[in-house]
């Protein structure tokens, strides 16, 4: 009597099930959510914890095929097509474990959702992906929290960074927002709270270029040879906390560059309070005498390109800074 073969080598799986064994051949079926993708990107998601490397040799070495055919990186997967994965032995990380009270906060967080949408007020300190040194992040959270696999970050805000963060449920309204954020026709607007007094509304028009510390630390400076960068700031209130000069700031950068709105305003003397990054050492000590333990941005407003806009309420540790002053509409 002839053995037959595990269900799992020879049976074509939803791409969107649980795959525990890797280590055999396996049979996935594209879904929609894939429908359109290259084959190089989804796997690079997919088998997590394996080299890039080792994911281009496997397609080169027709390890990876797709409907039975060899493929190469740039190959588009269609809805129903049959992916091949040769046994493949992957990195192992204990998936993060997330409390319901954290998990029910984060889903609090959420201000509009449809079917194919999701947007969070993101809270600051928490990064939106796990990795280098995070366990995890907002989207890890938001996939344990809700039970959907497909959820993807259609952008990225630091993790000290509060505020507006888009999340999709469909790989169509992924490549959309995208190709929107490409052809800069969504308008993004942050409050920050500055030091010193900023007297008029300006155009900051300055290269960014990034460079890396001794340590291995990721930073940004104005350098000629950066690449274009621009941000509108304009002035909202200029008042003071405990005799320290600051100014509440709507900064919207017209690029999107890393760390843009820190480092361009730190470059006319207006560093935000709470940057452990970009303060100088006596606005660094100002800060922190006066209890400022936040970094003082918060992605406020958010349009896109067909009009439809979303707002996140300013987090309370930041509000209570700007108790004395008259912020109207950012309040909403």
């Amino acid at each position: 009597m002839q053995k037959k073969s595990p269900k799992s080598a020879t049976m074509p799986r939803c791409v969107d099930d649980v795959i525990d064994d890797f280590s055999k051949v396996n049979f996935v079926t594209i879904t929609a959510h894939q429908d359109g993708q290259r084959v190089d990107n989804f796997l690079l998601t997919y088998l997590k914890g394996l080299p890039r490397s080792h994911v281009y040799k496997l397609i080169r070495d027709g390890q990876i095929r797709i409907n039975k055919k060899r493929c190469k990186p740039h190959d588009r997967l269609n809805l129903g097509d049959v992916l091949r994965i040769a046994p493949v032995r992957l990195s192992v990380r204990d998936k993060p474990v997330i409390s319901d009270e954290f998990a029910r906060g984060l889903l609090d967080r959420i201000i509009f959702e449809d079917e194919g949408l999701m947007v969070l007020n993101k809270p600051q300190g928490l990064a939106v992906h796990g990795g280098s040194g995070e366990s995890f992040g907002v989207i890890e959270a938001l996939r344990a929290a809700t039970g959907k696999k497909y959820l993807e970050l259609v952008h990225r805000i630091d993790k000290d960074t509060s505020g507006l963060l888009l999340i999709a449920k469909k790989r169509s309204i992924l490549k959309d927002l995208q190709e929107q954020f490409r052809q800069k026709t969504i308008t993004k607007d942050y409050l920050c709270v500055v030091h010193g007094t900023v007297k008029c509304n300006q155009l900051i028009d300055k290269p960014l270029l990034k460079y890396t510390l001794a340590g291995g630390e990721r930073r940004v400076k104005v350098d000629k040879d950066g690449k274009p960068s621009q941000t509108l700031i304009a002035v909202l209130a200029n008042f003071n906390i405990d005799g320290m000069a600051v100014s509440l700031i709507k900064a919207s950068p017209k690029t999107g560059r890393t760390h843009q709105i820190r480092v361009h305003m730190a470059s006319i003397g207006h560093a935000l309070l709470g940057d452990d990054k970009y303060q100088s050492e006596k606005q660094a000590t100002l800060a922190t005498q006066k209890g400022i333990k936040r970094l003082c941005l918060h992605a406020w407003r958010l349009t896109l390109a067909d009009g439809q806009q979303f707002k996140a309420v300013v987090a309370d540790d930041m509000a209570n800074l700007l108790a004395n002053t008259d912020f109207g509409e950012c309040q909403s």
